[in-house]
């Protein structure tokens, strides 16, 4: 049986015992059933594994001790951010879940003019929290050490505007520039449009800012697509993803 992982946002040190927070103590026991002596993996986002065995149960607590740290080196080399603009429905969940497993470091949730989505501010806070939890679940399940930022949602102008990456990158079918044509460096800004695309004005603004306008291919994709796409192609020229061909 695999040893489940599980995330604490907390210091963790060799023969520490801790007690794990309600949600992850009612996930170990509600839904694995896990039981005492049973083994589990800890991490805080120090790139270290925490090998822990569960010392204790209770009916929302569970106690382990840590017996062993390893080192694991899962992350990419490249520092990619991500700048997707918020999709409706779960787009944009599966997005934030998909790019964690690619090695996403940071994703921005943007607003463009053909945004489809509107919240209120106290309701915006909600859904940061909700994404959060969605890059910490699939940090989890996909081994990484490091748990991608979801920062505030802002608009498309302002985050093109602070970009320091020395990569920049638009998707656009305007153009006939291709990814395996230009040089790319160890950090890496994507910018992703929602479900009915960039306006013309935007690319052109993202340009003059510093990104390239590349094409993927011939046909038009989805926004979810989209980004798991360029982020693939990424890795895979640049980083850490190996297709044997």
């Amino acid at each position: 049986m695999r040893i489940p992982r599980i995330f604490q946002n907390r210091p963790l040190s060799i023969h520490s015992q801790i007690e794990l927070d309600i949600d992850a103590s009612r996930h170990l026991k509600t839904v694995l059933r896990l039981e005492k002596e049973d083994k589990v993996i800890l991490f805080n986002g120090d790139r270290n594994e925490y090998l822990s065995i569960i010392t204790s149960i209770a009916k929302n607590h569970v106690h382990l001790k840590i017996v062993e740290i390893t080192e694991k080196n899962v992350e990419s080399p490249l520092k990619i951010h991500l700048g997707q603009v918020i999709s409706k429905g779960e787009k944009m969940d599966f997005v934030i879940q998909k790019s964690t497993e690619l090695g996403v470091n940071t994703i921005t949730p943007l607003f463009s003019e053909r945004s489809v989505v509107h919240l209120q501010k106290d309701r915006w806070i909600k859904k940061i929290e909700h994404w959060q939890k969605i890059a910490i679940h699939a940090a989890e399940q996909c081994g990484r050490t490091i748990i991608p930022a979801i920062e505030k949602p802002i608009p498309l102008f302002e985050w093109t505007h602070q970009r320091p990456e020395k990569t920049r990158l638009v998707l656009s079918l305007s153009t006939d520039q291709t990814l395996s044509k230009l040089p790319l460096y160890d950090s890496v800004a994507i910018l992703i449009g929602p479900e009915g695309g960039l306006t013309p004005e935007e690319i052109e603004y993202a340009t003059v800012r510093g990104f390239t306008a590349i094409k993927l291919g011939p046909r038009i994709l989805r926004t979810e697509t989209a980004a798991l796409a360029i982020i693939t192609a990424v890795q895979f020229q640049g980083g850490d993803l190996n297709i044997i061909l």
